[in-house]
């Protein structure tokens, strides 16, 4: 059973705090313990205001949240790894080669579908990012309850 699970983007201040802070909401009730972590985090900043204000929108919220870079520690603590395309993949194993078997897309039930980068784009891409979160998230609910 997976109960450590962490996402992983590139700067760590959109995509997977955004699907880090959905899903602790959506598993509340649960004994999880959900991180966030970027490739080439953007280290100690907060998440995208445009990120927040479409969490809190919606419902969720991921005030306490600062940009972390991924290190070995984290990918080998981590029982499952999501990332937000396939690309990352080949990074995170280049930092932990032994943890292969334990990373996956976000959208892996959506046909590895990919969930495009925010960053610096309007309101409307963060919009379609949430919603793709969302649905991807959805569907890993199912694998991890």
């Amino acid at each position: 059973m997976f109960k450590k699970i962490l996402f992983v983007c590139v700067g760590n201040v959109c995509r997977s705090p955004m699907a880090a802070s959905i899903l602790s909401a959506r598993l509340a009730d649960k004994t999880f313990t959900i991180s966030s972590a970027g490739v080439g985090a953007l280290v100690g900043k907060p998440i995208d205001p445009m990120a927040a204000e479409i969490l809190e929108k919606h419902g969720f919220q991921a005030d306490e949240h600062r940009a972390t870079q991924l290190q070995r520690a984290h990918v080998q603590d981590a029982d499952l790894i999501l990332v937000m395309e396939k690309s990352l993949i080949d990074v995170v194993v280049r930092i932990a080669p032994e943890a292969r078997g334990k990373i996956f897309t976000l959208g892996r039930w959506q046909d590895d579908r990919a969930i495009p980068d925010p960053y610096k784009q309007s309101r409307t891409v963060f919009e379609h990012t949430f919603v793709l979160i969302q649905e991807a998230l959805t569907s890993w609910i199912k694998h991890l309850k």
